[in-house]
């Protein structure tokens, strides 16, 4: 299974949701569109529009990736919500490490720990290499080591969910490789206190999304 740029940053976004803003949580179509065009913790950075999200929408519906969830307890619009780990059975901390390859294209075992944090718990590097190894020995693998980037010491994982496996390798070809990953690094120093900021900015804006949303279902409620 492959998935294209803007599926994979659907189902992505809505995999980080359920785990960080659960309270949100399922989305309203305006509060993924948000999530899919944060400027933090997102490569590349991209605008989409609501009928390419909506578009997107249906392509995981049809693959049993996502499921729509139709007004009832007093809210007034279409939610949907990913269903990754029950069609796939995975787990939560999965999920997490799932959701930061879609996100974030691939990344060393040390960049996932730092970006996992508000989703799942990790006790040390070896428990995601652990479960990154289990999600790569799977039949139809979600996981794979792609090796080296040319300049760096740990090995990176990406996601054959966006068919990173067919580019050529890092070794192999720096140039072409960099086009698809650009490095990135948040961890540690001035940069780990960065992506704490960004962590934090952009789940206020998911926050005050989801809050503007109940106002016009209230609103709305009330025939306002």
């Amino acid at each position: 299974m492959q998935l294209s740029p803007e599926c994979a940053r659907v189902l992505g976004s809505l995999m980080e949701k359920a785990l960080t803003t659960p309270q949100q949580y399922p989305l309203t179509i305006n509060a993924l569109v948000g999530a899919c065009n944060q400027t933090s913790n997102r490569e590349p950075v991209v605008t989409y529009d609501e009928t390419t999200v909506l578009n997107a929408l249906d392509e995981l519906k049809d693959q049993r990736l996502v499921r729509f969830v139709l007004p009832s307890h007093g809210r007034s619009v279409v939610r949907y919500r990913q269903v990754l780990e029950e069609t796939l059975g995975i787990d939560a901390r999965q999920c997490a490490i799932l959701a930061v390859l879609l996100l974030r294209g691939p990344q060393t075992v040390g960049e996932l720990r730092i970006r996992t944090e508000r989703m799942a718990q990790f006790d040390g590097l070896d428990k995601i290499e652990h479960e990154l190894d289990l999600l790569a020995s799977r039949a139809d693998p979600l996981s794979e080591n792609i090796g080296r980037r040319p300049g760096q010491k740990e090995e990176r994982w990406a996601s054959p969910l966006l068919g990173i496996g067919s580019v050529p390798s890092p070794e192999a070809d720096g140039d072409a490789y960099s086009e698809i990953a650009p490095l990135r690094v948040d961890a540690g120093g001035s940069g780990g206190r960065l992506h704490d900021v960004e962590s934090e900015l952009s789940e206020l804006r998911a926050e005050v999304a989801g809050l503007r949303q109940q106002l016009e279902e209230l609103r709305a409620s009330l025939g306002g």
